[in-house]
């Protein structure tokens, strides 16, 4: 009489105790004792041949595994996930759902695995964004060294003037002229994400002192002014189309100095 998968036989073992067996329905109808050996209910492993470009993978598997899971043994070895993979068989694309034994798969069947173009492309247009940024950002980088060597100029002159010592108007106009030129090296990098924003900060902190040196221009050229009587400089930033101030060099601005009898 055949004996259900549902009720344990009862074995006796050389040494007179008794052992229950466990027994497992295969496909096919077949009733099989349960195996003990790790591969259980999924079945025995099959080893299949993955092709992906110039390399080939061997990868261990339950036999009866879907192709989705096998996507996931390979996402482990490839790092393509999942969903950015296309497994072939027999030169016909496999869905997820479908089963290695269902198709034919057998031990050292050979599979070919493409990257998904979509997924691909989209890859190479993030490289080369990455590219430009990390391009932008040396860039940028090399302008704030520039204005570092500028600004040790400024603190200068500001001293010079605040203590009352005459400068020549040479000196304002030459450190402007060398800040404006790296404003323009900024407003020629074309920048995105974190670049963007260092570009930015950059220019700022540039206009600043170019503005400073207007004030300490103006202040040096009339010491003895008293604030309401003071010359006013300030510097006009026309904005371009990239959003950053003109580059154009500064037309200072000066307010009629009041006449005092």
């Amino acid at each position: 009489m055949r004996r259900s998968s549902s009720e344990p036989a009862v074995s006796e073992s050389n040494n007179g105790s008794k052992e229950s067996i466990e027994w497992e329905l295969r496909p096919g109808g077949m009733l099989v004792q349960k195996r003990e050996d790790g591969v259980g209910a999924a079945g025995p492993t099959i080893k299949i041949k993955v092709s992906h470009g110039s390399y080939e993978h061997e990868i261990t598997v339950p036999a009866q595994s879907t192709f989705g899971e096998l996507k996931k043994v390979l996402a482990q070895e490839t790092g393509l996930e999942p969903q950015e993979q296309r497994l072939l068989f027999r030169g016909k694309e496999k869905e997820n759902d479908e089963c290695l034994h269902m198709v034919g798969i057998k031990d050292m069947s050979k599979v070919l695995l493409l990257e998904d173009p979509a997924s691909k492309e989209w890859k190479l247009e993030q490289m080369k964004r990455d590219q430009g940024i990390s391009k932008a950002c040396e860039a940028v980088a090399r302008v704030k060294a520039e204005v570092d060597k500028l600004a040790e100029k400024v603190s200068p002159l500001e001293s010079a003037v605040h203590s009352g010592t005459k400068v020549a108007e040479k000196e304002f106009v030459v450190l402007t002229e060398l800040l404006m030129m790296q404003l323009l090296k900024l407003d020629s990098i074309e920048a995105e994400g974190d670049a963007k924003v260092k570009r930015g900060t950059e220019v700022h902190r540039v206009q600043n002192f170019v503005e400073t040196l207007d004030l300490l221009k103006a202040r040096n050229s009339n010491p003895f002014s008293k604030s309401g009587n003071a010359i006013s400089v300030t510097t006009q930033w026309e904005t371009s189309g990239s959003g950053l101030g003109s580059l154009k060099a500064p037309r200072p601005v000066t307010s009629p100095t009041k006449n005092n009898q």
